[in-house]
């Protein structure tokens, strides 16, 4: 569990760092199912070219165009994903941050592998998670567990502290969503950021209105995250939107 301390600082920052949540023998069992699920790729999965992030391949025919960028439901691909979405260690954690009584995996946000392959991966500009998501409230967490070493040489996240607290207006963002790098009042937040490094088995629980981005893999290893998200059970999706295609999970 979480101390009080760890609390207020989720509660100032947006994010929090555990080290160590997960052992050495979980994350090496990770690994070694994805890199099966990569040779050859298993769907549902997302390739680099598909998201036209800065760096990605131009198309599939592209060098480098068939590089993967996400391995997708990864609740559903195995019982090693869902054991650990599901585990005391996380969900309790999550209930502490949000003060809920029971908590909900979604089926339909994040629930992925994320990979980044030296020399084809691409970076995520700033963004804010809930832009994409609908629900009756913008109050959800994800857990981001670090299979190996993440930093910012190989495209490792970085996040700007408070903005979960933050309200900018839509001008602040570009046509897809992502924070506007020419304006000049956006400037001061990007040089507040910092870089949450991690090493196996870390996990960064964040707020899904705190401002992060990630850069290439600028290293000569591929590196592996495993991600959910969660939300109170009385915080629902809006119905017939993309938010509730998926059930979601009761944990």
């Amino acid at each position: 569990m979480f101390n009080q301390q760890q609390i207020q600082e989720f509660e100032k920052q947006g994010f929090l760092v555990e080290r160590r949540l997960a052992d050495n023998a979980t994350c090496e069992a990770m690994i070694a199912h994805i890199k099966k699920s990569l040779n050859p790729p298993l769907a549902p999965l997302e390739f680099e070219t598909d998201v036209h992030y800065p760096g990605s391949p131009a198309d599939r025919l592209s060098e480098g165009g068939d590089t993967p960028r996400r391995l997708l439901h990864a609740y559903t691909r195995d019982a090693l994903f869902r054991d650990w979405s599901t585990s005391p260690h996380v969900v309790e954690r999550v209930k502490q941050l949000m003060g809920a009584e029971r908590i909900q995996v979604s089926q339909n946000h994040h629930n992925c592998i994320m990979t980044k392959h030296p020399g084809f991966s691409s970076a995520t500009l700033w963004h804010q998670d809930i832009r994409y998501w609908l629900f009756d409230q913008p109050e959800l967490i994800s857990v981001w567990l670090a299979l190996g070493k993440e930093f910012d040489q190989n495209g490792g996240m970085h996040l700007i502290p408070g903005t979960h607290q933050h309200d900018l207006d839509r001008g602040y963002y570009d046509a897809a969503y992502f924070l506007r790098t020419d304006l000049e009042e956006n400037q001061a937040l990007i040089n507040s950021a910092i870089s949450a490094d991690m090493e196996a088995g870390d996990v960064l629980f964040f707020h899904c209105k705190t401002l992060h981005a990630a850069g290439r893999n600028q290293t000569d290893q591929v590196k592996y995250s495993l991600v959910f998200t969660y939300h109170d059970e009385n915080n629902q999706p809006i119905a017939g939107s993309r938010s509730a295609a998926f059930p979601d999970i009761p944990c």
